[in-house]
């Protein structure tokens, strides 16, 4: 297999500890000193040969924070975007590449580089049943995580048809995706046992994904056939999701039960590292009646102090303190638009 990493990214959802040179992907959220990219590389290598078979697509600003965080891979290997155009169009230039260097039966994988998974030994055996699907049928594979509760944050995908067992991991057709649903509907497809989370992972011989996509949108493989990253300026933004995967007959789904998380917002750090304790603290802390609170610091050095807080975020990065109700982080976007708008903030972008 050739593993692709996905990592662009604006740097929006952690910030101020992420900025526009530093996205999500970049950032070690666990203390351990392991950025999410790198984790995410050392969890794919043991599934190609080397260096040398590991991809990775990203931002043409990001670039170069790619190439330090991971200084083993070839620049060769390092594709650039001018321009985020979302994902469909990064699948469709990579895939084209990778048929140039390794042919139309070279299976490919694409794989978010800023999610955590745990249990990679049992992640990659999952890998190689999604290989096994995609060498022996004209197949695009995806995971879905099975549900640990009704999350209205994910997109969902409903299993069909059983097509079969694939190095002992059973597959079905895929018969529909869902975006983010409410929670009353999130509930039911939980009850139900047949749907996954969609984790934004595919599996798939080149030849086969580039016919599906040259049916379901000729003119974006026409453009990067003929032009390559110089198309970009006039390409649309479309998501891989809706250019080809809620269109295709070909979607197949591997159902797994490993722990994974995509780490959307600061909240994430609850479900990483929560566990019994009253609070998330990647800082050193001195709390007073404190609890539900997720605290951090970029620095060594800094104390953070509370007295009578519940559910709050406090981050703390140079000269930047996010202090949010935890049910308002995904509003940070908007917090953002607010600082974009003035010029004095622009270095905190």
């Amino acid at each position: 297999m050739i593993p692709v990493i996905l990592a662009g990214g604006k740097g929006e959802r952690f910030w101020p500890l992420s900025r526009k040179h530093r996205p999500k992907q970049f950032l070690s959220l666990d203390g351990s000193g392991v950025s999410l990219l790198q984790a995410t590389a050392e969890r794919l290598l043991p599934l190609t040969d080397s260096w040398d078979g590991l991809w990775v697509v990203t931002s043409a600003l990001l670039e170069a924070g790619v190439q330090t965080q991971l200084p083993q891979l070839p620049h060769a290997n390092i594709l650039a975007e001018p321009e985020g155009r979302d994902t469909a169009p990064a699948l469709v230039w990579t895939t084209l590449e990778v048929a140039k260097r390794y042919g139309e039966e070279a299976v490919v994988g694409f794989f978010p580089a800023d999610h955590w998974i745990a249990e990679p030994e049992k992640f990659r055996q999952t890998l190689k049943a999604a290989e096994e699907l995609a060498k022996t049928q004209d197949a695009i594979v995806t995971l879905g995580v099975k549900p640990t509760y009704p999350s209205t944050g994910y997109g969902y995908i409903e299993q069909g048809e059983n097509i079969g067992n694939f190095a002992g991991f059973p597959a079905y057709k895929v018969a529909r995706f869902t975006e983010k649903p409410n929670r009353e509907t999130a509930e039911e497809f939980l009850e139900t046992g047949r749907f996954s989370w969609n984790g934004g992972i595919f599996v798939f011989r080149v030849g086969v994904v580039l016919k599906e996509l040259k049916t379901y949108v000729p003119e974006l493989v026409s453009a990067l056939e003929a032009k390559g990253k110089e198309a970009y300026p006039e390409l649309k933004k479309i998501s891989i999701d809706y250019a080809l995967m809620e269109k295709t007959q070909k979607a197949c789904v591997l159902p797994v039960e490993f722990g994974w998380d995509d780490l959307g917002d600061w909240n994430g750090l609850e479900r990483l590292l929560g566990g019994d304790k009253p609070n998330v603290e990647i800082v050193k802390h001195v709390g007073l009646d404190t609890k539900g609170a997720i605290l951090f610091s970029s620095s060594d050095e800094d104390v953070v102090v509370t007295l009578g807080i519940e559910d709050l975020v406090i981050v703390r990065d140079g000269n930047v303190t996010l202090i949010a109700k935890k049910d308002r982080t995904q509003d940070i976007k908007q917090v953002l638009k607010i600082l974009g708008d003035e010029s004095e903030y622009q270095n905190l972008l």
